[in-house]
């Protein structure tokens, strides 16, 4: 066995929304964790743009989504517009449901803030080492442990860190999934693209009509923050080294538009659409845009990466403290890599339409004579709302069970319908996100999920004698209007997990006094101590 410099108990490779979001949840779990960063601080540029109401459930969870709110913009940012150049008219539009109005399925609403505005929220959330500058160059698996060099961007230093388990959540370029020789699936690199962060007073254009993006024939521009600044999206141009970008960015908003762009960034990226073939390695997990590069299209990428950690946190934090296996960790995998595939499915079709939408209005103005003001939609007043996807995911896995007893067939793999996920029906069978019903005037039944498991019921008495089981347990009492809701009988109940999906469901009373006991043993795996 190697020597190291520091132990811990998981090593966090990458500060990007995902990574911050996992140190926060497992240091809430009082695991040991310490972040590595190969940046020398967090991201200056705006980068993701949205945030969805399944994520700020999560961070409601985390105490966060009030502060995350505050630095937002209002919700009536949460929509898309189409324009010929950013003065123009709208010749289409659509709003981003549960964004730019409250919705009855959950408790907060989304919004659409830049990621530089949101990271230094989450890495103010926890306590954890966090080392900026540090790469990582090598990883060493060993029995019980994977052992990572680290080497200080500044210094040249060399350090090892000897950690349970590796959470690497290092991007689409990942070096620790390059590493692994873990390869990939899809369509691969999609567009280069440039991003021009600049200042300018647009006001006259675009305050009576906000959006959080404006697509028009000359690049995308989107609002940055509440107090101003904007960016600007767009192919990347060929010779950037001597590009004019605040000449390339006033031509963009329109010839007659008199404005001249005040450039402060600019950033050329790749847009990726892929998922990782695998998503586990012995002890090494990937998660964010190292399992899966989402186009940026519809704002899906980074939050499904904060599902991810989500899913995985309390398996780790189970494995680590005894009440869980090792195998729990295999249902990572198994339940969000087909979330993966349908995320980049979904995203993929929206990029279509919204390119068929642009494309029609230039068959338009081609044609000559005078435009209709607005352009048939090619999608439906629903396709960007999403909820299908970001709400009603469902699990299949070991760590679900079918009839409060037994895993699922190993042929019911891949929960996922083949729609586009835009219709969201709440309902409260095993695998699906417990939905959210008052508890009471201002608790959700989502705000009953924590560092545990626990039980909804009608009849909180009648399972009282069970709660001496493995694992960690709450009983809560459902409030009898929404049993039926949830298919319970009086002396039912839905045994819900820490990340808030229903790991079982007794539609009556216990079949017997060891059902509770039997069932956690069952999602957890066989518990041991992997210290």
């Amino acid at each position: 066995m190697s020597v190291a410099d520091a132990e811990v108990d998981v090593l966090i490779v990458g500060g990007g929304p995902v990574g911050l979001t996992a140190r926060a949840l497992l240091e809430r779990w009082g695991v040991r964790v310490s972040l590595v960063e190969k940046h020398g601080e967090l991201s200056p540029f705006p980068r993701s743009r949205l945030v969805n109401v399944r994520s700020m459930e999560i961070y409601r969870g985390l105490g966060l989504a009030g502060e995350i709110t505050a630095g937002a913009f209002a919700p009536e940012y949460g929509r898309i517009r189409f324009r010929d150049t950013l003065h123009d008219r709208d010749f289409a539009t659509a709003a981003m449901v549960g964004i730019n109005a409250p919705i009855p399925e959950s408790p907060v609403t989304g919004v659409v803030s830049s990621q530089d505005r949101l990271e230094p929220t989450l890495l103010a959330a926890a306590d954890a080492e966090t080392r900026f500058g540090a790469e990582l160059v090598d990883l060493t698996e060993e029995a019980d442990s994977v052992v990572a060099v680290l080497v200080d961007r500044r210094s040249g230093e060399e350090t090892r860190v000897r950690a349970r388990y590796v959470l690497a959540a290092d991007g689409a370029n990942s070096t620790v999934r390059q590493r692994l020789g873990i390869g990939t699936t899809g369509p691969g690199a999609l567009a280069a693209v440039t991003t021009v962060v600049f200042d300018a007073d647009l006001d006259g254009w675009c305050a009576d009509q906000p959006a959080g993006v404006y697509f028009t024939a000359h690049g995308s521009f989107l609002p940055l923050y509440p107090e101003g600044g904007w960016a600007w999206l767009g192919p990347a141009p060929e010779g950037t080294e001597r590009a004019d970008w605040s000449g390339l960015v006033s031509r963009a908003l329109g010839p007659d538009g008199g404005v001249r762009a005040d450039v402060s960034r600019v950033q050329h990226w790749v847009m990726n659409a892929f998922v990782a073939e695998r998503f586990r390695h012995g002890r090494i997990l990937l998660a964010g845009d190292a399992a899966h590069a989402i186009p940026i299209v519809g704002g899906l990428g980074m939050n499904t990466g904060i599902a991810d950690v989500h899913n995985l946190c309390w398996k780790l934090a189970g494995v680590l403290q005894g009440w869980a296996g090792p195998s729990l960790l295999d249902t990572y995998e198994t339940e969000r890599q087909p979330v993966a595939h349908r995320t980049l499915r979904q995203a993929v079709a929206n990029s279509k339409l919204m390119f068929e939408a642009q494309s029609l209005r230039h068959e338009q103005l081609q044609t000559g004579g005078s435009a209709p003001a607005r352009v048939e939609l090619p999608w439906s007043d629903r396709y960007f709302a999403q909820l299908g996807l970001v709400l009603g995911v469902a699990y299949r896995s070991d760590a679900v069970l079918t009839d409060g007893s037994t895993p699922p067939e190993p042929s019911d793999t891949d929960p996922e319908p083949s729609d586009t996920g835009t219709d969201y029906v709440p309902t409260a069978e095993a695998g699906h996100r417990m939905p959210h019903l008052w508890l009471t005037p201002d608790r959700s039944t989502l705000d009953a999920f924590g560092e545990w498991f626990t039980l909804l019921t009608p009849d909180p008495a009648a399972w009282e004698e069970q709660a001496a089981a493995p694992g960690v347990l709450r009983i809560e009492r459902l409030p009898d209007e929404h049993a039926e809701l949830c298919g319970l009988s009086p002396q039912g109940a839905l045994l819900v997990r820490p990340d808030g999906h229903i790991g079982a469901r007794w539609r009556d009373r216990a079949p017997s006094g060891t059902a509770l006991h039997r069932a956690l043993t069952a999602i957890g795996g066989s518990p041991r101590s992997s210290r």
